[in-house]
């Protein structure tokens, strides 16, 4: 009866949350540790360069490509994450739909004048702690303020 209950409670919608990849792009530069923001396109506030899986690449290797395509950041990426965290990532029908985001540090090497998303995004250095103070998500805000 228990399973039952179980398998029932999945029906009705308690799924797992989806999983995105993300890349915390970080420079240093006169010896203080920068974090690269981007703006999302729909709403225009700060995140980082994110998107889901893909097929034929690891989950840091995506990561990589995310931060290409919509930061034109070039660099080495660590193949274990940094952290986590969760939002809500609104689909365009509207329906909020719960999102793990594994993080991978991106050590920037080379950032493009032209990539992919260059005219549809924002991007901008900041230090760590302003980074946090930018970001919605309080899993990210903790992974920021702890670089």
């Amino acid at each position: 009866m228990k399973w039952a209950t179980t398998v029932a409670k999945g029906i009705l919608g308690h799924r797992p949350a989806s999983l995105q990849v993300a890349a915390l792009c970080l420079r240093v530069r006169d010896g203080k540790t920068q974090v690269l923001l981007i703006t999302s396109r729909d709403t225009g506030r700060w995140v980082l360069p994110k998107g889901w899986p893909m097929r034929g690449r690891s989950l840091s290797g995506a990561a990589k490509q995310e931060a290409w395509e919509e930061a034109g950041a070039r660099g080495k990426i660590d193949k274990e994450p940094i952290g986590d965290f969760r939002y809500d990532k609104i689909l365009d029908s509207g329906l909020a739909v719960p999102t793990d985001v594994v993080v991978f540090l991106l050590r920037v090497e080379q950032l493009e004048k032209t990539y992919p998303e260059v005219g549809q995004r924002k991007r901008k250095w900041f230090a760590p702690k302003e980074a946090a103070s930018l970001v919605a998500e309080e899993g990210l805000q903790k992974i920021l303020r702890n670089l």
